[in-house]
């Protein structure tokens, strides 16, 4: 069939919307229409070349839609059916996936090919060529074929336009509160940067009892927008933050600081662990560029403290489990998706979403199909 998707051809240029070629589902796929797709800032770093991925490339990896074929062997999944995608499949069978570390799933370490988990080979065509895929997955398209370990099945009265948000940010925020960090009650957790996966965090810190919650970004917007998901204090900066943080703190810190920067810098890893207390935790979310092999840090501080640096991914949460439960949670009215979203955009407004994302005018915008 013939669809629409947003295609990079090159580092540092723009998205490309144009018709492409979509092969039907192979053994263990299925073809999905989107609904929607969220505009994550990890798509924006193929556009950097900080995800150094193979291109040309349909960018996406937050979205969700209606399972519209199945191919063979494919038991648990029918048309009709309701997905999120899951930007790092889940096989279910992997040393990881049956210890209960879905986000560390081999079949992730294929993400970066862009092909199909299953031969290697592309369902989408476009120009003469095969096209990869941002994480397996390619949401920025109207239509996509993914693998069946990258769906979870969800219920059919969720819409879909802020479904897509589990699909990455939310789950990657939330789960970097309440898994890699523990938040516990009465703790006082900072979060540095306040964007899709930022404004998360903080609710995340929120439903597991944080006493404060320090919203740190430069831009204002996003710094009173902070204080709607849950956090009790802001700042500009980590700089800026620390005396206040500290008076805040009766002297001891922050026992949980929680990096959700849209680039991640090493140099700033040292006012990371400064603003963080004795036996305290610096939660490593956000992408760093592939390259940087360095950080300033003092590890005298973290020995003689002993403070934690740990890195998480997808959340450290398992997705099949941790989607439906945050959908609950929405449901109930404890998580916020509805005011995640900042501005709805088609997609062949892509490139205006990312410029508004660049302006630091979006907690997330979200394109509707």
């Amino acid at each position: 069939m013939q669809t629409k998707a947003a295609i990079l051809w090159e580092v540092n240029a723009p998205w490309s919307v144009e018709d492409i070629e979509l092969d039907d589902p192979k053994a263990g796929e299925v073809r999905v229409k989107l609904a929607a797709s969220g505009m994550c800032h990890s798509d924006e770093h193929l556009v950097t070349g900080d995800l150094p991925f193979e291109l040309p490339i349909i960018g996406g990896h937050e979205g969700a839609g209606v399972v519209t074929a199945v191919g063979e062997g494919v038991s648990w999944l029918e048309e009709g059916d309701h997905v999120v995608f899951g930007f790092i499949p889940s096989c279910g069978r992997c040393a990881s996936c049956s210890t209960g570390h879905q986000n560390l799933c081999d079949l992730g370490a294929l993400m970066g090919a862009g092909m199909q988990a299953s031969d290697m080979t592309s369902r989408h065509h476009g120009q003469g060529q095969d096209l990869r895929l941002m994480c397996m997955l390619g949401t920025f398209a109207h239509d996509t074929v993914v693998n069946e370990a990258s769906c979870i099945k969800i219920d059919k009265d969720v819409p879909l336009d802020r479904a897509c948000l589990l699909g990455c940010g939310v789950v990657t925020g939330w789960g970097s509160s309440v898994y890699a960090a523990e938040v516990s009650p009465g703790d006082v957790v900072a979060v540095v940067g306040v964007g899709g996966i930022g404004a998360n965090a903080i609710q995340g810190a929120k439903l597991a009892g944080a006493k404060q919650i320090w919203a740190i970004d430069p831009v204002e917007s996003k710094r009173e927008k902070a204080m709607e998901f849950g956090a009790t204090h802001t700042a500009a900066s980590m700089t800026e933050a620390m005396e206040p943080l500290g008076a805040a703190s009766w002297g001891t810190m922050a026992n949980k600081v929680i990096l959700t920067m849209g680039v991640g810098s090493g140099e700033l890893m040292a006012e990371a662990l400064a603003l963080t207390a004795k036996r305290g935790r610096v939660v490593v979310t956000n992408i760093h560029p592939a390259m940087e092999m360095s950080a300033n840090m003092s590890l005298l501080d973290l020995t003689l403290m002993e403070k934690q640096v740990v890195g998480s991914l997808f959340g450290s949460g398992n997705p099949r489990a941790d989607i439906p439960k945050l959908l609950s949670l929405y449901r109930e009215g404890q998580l916020d998706l509805d005011g995640l979203v900042t501005k709805e955009y088609t997609l062949d407004g892509v490139n205006d979403g990312y410029d508004d994302m660049r302006a630091g005018k979006n907690i997330r915008g979200v394109m509707v199909y």
